[in-house]
C-alpha cells in the first residue's frame, strides 16, 4: 500500500516536470535503491539510463523557461506527463512487487500534479508579478520531491 502512495507521489512529479520522475526512478535503480531486475523495467538500471533521461529533464527544465513553451494541459504534454508518471510510478511499484499498480497510480498521480501544479505556478506567478521565480520553485519542489520519494520507497 505504501508503494502506491509512492508511486502516486512520484507521477505527481512527472506532472510538474515530465522527466524528473523518470530520471530520477533511473538513478535510483541504477543505486541501487530500486530493484527493477526481473520486471520490465530493467533497462532504468542501466548505467546509461540515469545520464539520458538526466540530459532530457534538464532541457525540459530551460525549455520550461522559454515563452512559447505550450501549456502542460494541452493533449500532447498532459499525455507525455501521464506517461513518465506511469513509467516511474511502475518502477517504485515493480520494487514492491506490483508494477501494474504502480502504473495506474502513476498515471492518476501525474494527472493531479499536472492540474494541481498548473494552478498553483499560475498562482505564484500571479503574486510574484511574473512567472520565472514560480517556475523556479516548482522546479526545486520537483527535484527535492523527487529525490524523497525514491530514497523512501
Amino acid at each position: 500500500m505504501l508503494a502506491l502512495i509512492f508511486a502516486f507521489l512520484i507521477g505527481a512529479v512527472s506532472g510538474s516536470r515530465t522527466l524528473l520522475a523518470p530520471a530520477a526512478v533511473s538513478w535510483g535503480a541504477y543505486g541501487g535503491w530500486l530493484d527493477l531486475s526481473g520486471s520490465w523495467l530493467f533497462f532504468l538500471a542501466h548505467p546509461v539510463s540515469p545520464w539520458v533521461f538526466t540530459a532530457l529533464a534538464v532541457v525540459e527544465l530551460i525549455v520550461d523557461k522559454l515563452p512559447t513553451t505550450p501549456s502542460r494541459k494541452l493533449p500532447f504534454p498532459f499525455a507525455s506527463r501521464i506517461a513518465g508518471g506511469a513509467i516511474a510510478g511502475a518502477a517504485i511499484g515493480a520494487n514492491a512487487g506490483f508494477w501494474v499498480g504502480g502504473l495506474v497510480a502513476g498515471g492518476i498521480g501525474a494527472v493531479a500534479g499536472t492540474l494541481f501544479g498548473h494552478a498553483m505556478r499560475m498562482r505564484m506567478a500571479a503574486a510574484f508579478g511574473r512567472d520565472r521565480p514560480a517556475a523556479l520553485i516548482e522546479d526545486a519542489v520537483a527535484l527535492v520531491a523527487a529525490v524523497l520519494i525514491v530514497a523512501a520507497a
